[in-house]
């Protein structure tokens, strides 16, 4: 017998209160797998040896947080001795939670056995680096569409299985293109199966600035303008494209929190919640407007101590919203899985902590 599809009707969809998109580092290295495409000897293997420092240290990297964890570093084309070298050139320090490798099976062979071993063995881990791609592939003759796309989708359930973000370094091509998803060596597989794409390029292999290309499902488009330093041994961020306000809460949102301070909890319909706002605030914000914003930012918003839920009552769909200190979500928590708090309005059935039409 035929297994029957597993089917999820639009309006539970709506209702359901999923976590976040997990990030490694934020708004730019989500959870799944990402790409990085450079030319040889660009500065590839300098860049995510100091990402996996600085992750395993939870230090930034270019002004973006990094989610503390540990790392390990699959750096298949390097020797120890190399390693060590480019290791005493970025840092004096490097933590007990950065882990190497210079050897590991292709996928064909069990590398994701292997990973999986490790994350059981650390529960903690949040990156895993395969330098290079080319390295770990099945060995296969065939260079098809669809044999790129299984390899990478294999990694891909890994990584959503294990909730970590696998970072797959790899070539250009020789030739150009004016989009840089098409600069990736092999078939668009590649870049159709993974969750995001970074393609490190110079005008001019003689500089030492190069543009940091970045796009994918779960991030903005953007590019990194960076420096590579000499004397550090690291990439540095001369200028970033996304604007500072796109990563920030919007007003909308920090004058509904003020607002919900003053009124403290609310029940009603999303058009009736809207209205009271616009009285309150003066921000007109449609109903249908307004919920997506609170969707949008739904986590924050806990962090700021207000909490809401959608429910129905005598068939109308109604939303609860209250502000309590003692309800505010634990950050971190937030950010990870998704977790969430409220108080349920008690004349009916909660069914999540989001808005739905």
């Amino acid at each position: 017998m035929k297994k029957e599809l597993e089917i999820i009707d639009g309006e539970t969809l709506m209702d359901m209160a999923l976590p976040r998109t997990r990030f490694c580092v934020q708004t730019l290295l989500p959870q799944g797998v990402t790409i990085l495409g450079g030319a040889p000897k660009i500065g590839k293997s300098w860049l995510v040896l100091d990402l996996c420092i600085r992750v395993a240290k939870g230090e930034d990297i270019w002004g973006l947080p990094t989610e503390k964890g540990t790392t390990l570093y699959l750096c298949l084309e390097d020797t120890l001795q190399r390693l060590q070298e480019r290791l005493y050139g970025i840092t004096d320090d490097v933590p007990a939670n950065s882990f190497f490798a210079t050897a590991a099976s292709t996928l064909a062979d069990g590398l994701c056995e292997q990973i999986r071993s490790f994350v059981l063995k650390h529960e903690d881990t949040v990156l895993v680096v395969i330098d290079t791609f080319q390295m770990v592939r099945s060995g296969g003759t065939e260079n098809s569409y669809a044999e790129d796309y299984r390899e990478i989708n294999e990694l891909k359930k890994l990584a959503d299985e294990l909730s970590i973000s696998v970072l797959l370094v790899h070539h250009l091509r020789k030739q150009g293109d004016n989009d840089p998803l098409n600069k990736l060596s092999g078939t668009t597989g590649i870049s159709g199966a993974v969750d995001a794409v970074f393609v490190l390029d110079k005008s001019k292999r003689s500089e030492s600035c190069a543009t940091l290309i970045c796009t994918g499902r779960d991030i903005e488009y953007r590019e990194l303008e960076l420096r590579f330093s000499k004397e550090n041994f690291v990439w540095e961020l001369v200028a970033d494209s996304m604007e500072e306000s796109l990563l920030l809460m919007p007003n909308e949102m920090v004058s509904f929190i003020e607002f919900m301070k003053i009124i403290k909890t609310f029940r009603g319909s999303n058009s009736e919640l809207s209205e009271l706002f616009k009285t309150h605030s003066g921000i007109d914000l449609s109903p249908k407007g307004l919920k997506q914003m609170m969707n949008k930012w739904r986590y924050d918003l806990e962090k700021n101590c207000v909490t809401f839920q959608s429910c129905r009552s005598n068939g109308q769909r109604i939303v609860s919203v209250t502000f309590s200190k003692s309800d505010a979500s634990d950050s971190s928590t937030a950010n990870i899985t998704g977790a969430r708090s409220f108080v349920p309005c008690g004349t009916c059935d909660p069914v999540s902590s989001s808005l739905s039409a």
